[in-house]
């Protein structure tokens, strides 16, 4: 008998996109954190290759992926190869998927960005669709670049499931789009590291099936 799956793969008119964030960074770990963006590229920290780990075993056990695609960066790179090595699959690289640049605020903790950049500060968090992470991209940027390029994905992968590890903010705003939320409201979405996100293709249609799903880091610190 078939396996039955935890996550189905999909009809032969749709596509399966999980979309995923990368594993955890030292600097995810810090606290408070600082924001890493385009320009700080680690490797995973100790939890989060266990993290990327759990999520690899998860997906083996719960559905077939036909493609894997990800970040140039190595973060996302690290947790892909880590899925790959289950489904005997390559990473594919799409540059369009990269952090967001946070400019000026790299290597910064919020606490210290509002007590440099006051209006600056004010300014994203008021409107980050709009106004920009100071002398970086805004989450509109991130957006134009992103979308077109997980739409493209979508659309040439119609029948098969694929997965593609990604960032906190790509996912944010692909996801707020999805939802029909303002893209100024992406901030407000919660994407843990390696947390899953399961999105479904049809009849030109693009929906949010689930949501950041973390069921296998139960026994993993997230």
């Amino acid at each position: 008998m078939e396996k039955q799956h935890f996550i189905p793969h999909p009809e032969p008119d749709a596509t399966n996109l999980l979309l995923i964030r990368h594993g955890a960074t030292p600097p995810n770990e810090q606290r408070p954190y600082i924001l890493q963006g385009c320009g700080i590229n680690p490797s995973l920290s100790e939890s989060g290759q266990k993290q990327a780990q759990a999520l690899a075993t998860f997906l083996a056990e719960n559905c077939s992926i036909d493609h894997i695609y990800s970040s140039p960066m190595i973060r996302a790179k690290e947790t892909a190869q880590a899925v790959c090595a289950h489904f005997n699959l390559t990473p594919q690289e799409v540059t369009e998927i990269h952090e967001c640049d946070v400019g000026l605020w790299e290597g910064k903790s919020w606490d210290i960005i509002e007590q440099e950049s006051p209006a600056a500060y004010k300014a994203f968090m008021d409107d980050p669709y709009r106004n920009r992470y100071e002398g970086g991209e805004s989450y509109g940027d991130v957006f134009n670049r992103c979308e077109p390029a997980l739409r493209s994905l979508l659309e040439r992968h119609t029948g098969e499931t694929i997965a593609v590890v990604a960032h906190n903010v790509i996912n944010r705003v692909y996801l707020a789009s999805l939802l029909g939320l303002p893209i100024e409201k992406a901030k407000d979405i919660k994407q843990n590291n390696t947390g899953i996100n399961i999105i479904r293709h049809h009849a030109g249609e693009t929906k949010v099936v689930t949501m950041n799903a973390i069921f296998h880091l139960s026994s993993v610190p997230h």
